[in-house]
């Protein structure tokens, strides 16, 4: 195995982002634009992932001492195995809202995202308390099927048969649901922590 298929889904999304910029502002992204899309805090967290990158391979430095995105390490290229994951309805992103689990469709992802022996399905994600940490209305979220989560991940939360999806914050038995926006009007959901997790999102795929 080497060390592309050893990438953390977090790496992946912070790889993602990246690209992205690369692509529509044609730089490789400050640190603190990278805080923004991936819903940190600290730079310290981004400067870890980054320096990560490095020691895989897939980000390099140039003469000047600036990272640099190594193409050639194909983790976006279309060769790459897939996988069909389900449609399984969608989570609001700012009121909690049923999330139907009728299957709508499925959708190919690469086996680096969804890798094989794990279950993962995909929520199309509306409302707009997520929009910082890089989930807008309309887009795919990829989730990993788990019931724990860590601090910082963001999760589809299940609370009476309601679905959200928010970052998760554990502070001793009580766990906070924090929304993640540029809209004022979301607040923190306070929840116990008998709270229902779906899953941890490990992706988000743009609404086209």
């Amino acid at each position: 195995m080497n060390d592309l298929e050893k990438l953390t889904p977090k790496e992946l999304e912070l790889l993602r982002e990246i690209r992205s910029g690369l692509r529509n502002l044609g730089k490789f992204p400050s640190v603190r634009e990278l805080m923004v899309v991936m819903g940190y805090r600290s730079p310290r967290s981004i400067s870890v992932l980054l320096e990560k990158l490095e020691k895989k391979g897939v980000l390099q430095r140039n003469f000047r001492g600036n990272l640099k995105l190594v193409e050639e390490a194909g983790i976006f290229k279309n060769n790459t195995e897939t996988v069909d994951i389900p449609i399984v309805g969608s989570a609001q992103c700012g009121s909690l809202a049923f999330a139907e689990q009728n299957i709508e469709g499925f959708v190919r992802v690469s086996t680096i995202l969804a890798p094989r022996g794990k279950r993962h399905f995909l929520l199309r994600a509306e409302g707009d308390s997520m929009n910082q940490a890089g989930i807008q209305p309309g887009d795919l979220v990829l989730v990993r099927v788990q019931n724990f989560a860590e601090n910082g991940d963001r999760v589809v939360a299940l609370i009476d048969d309601e679905a959200t999806i928010k970052e998760f914050q554990r502070r001793g038995e009580v766990v906070v649901l924090q929304p993640r926006s540029d809209n004022p009007q979301h607040k923190p959901i306070i929840v116990t922590d008998s709270l229902k997790i779906q899953g941890v999102v490990v992706a988000t795929i743009p609404s086209l």
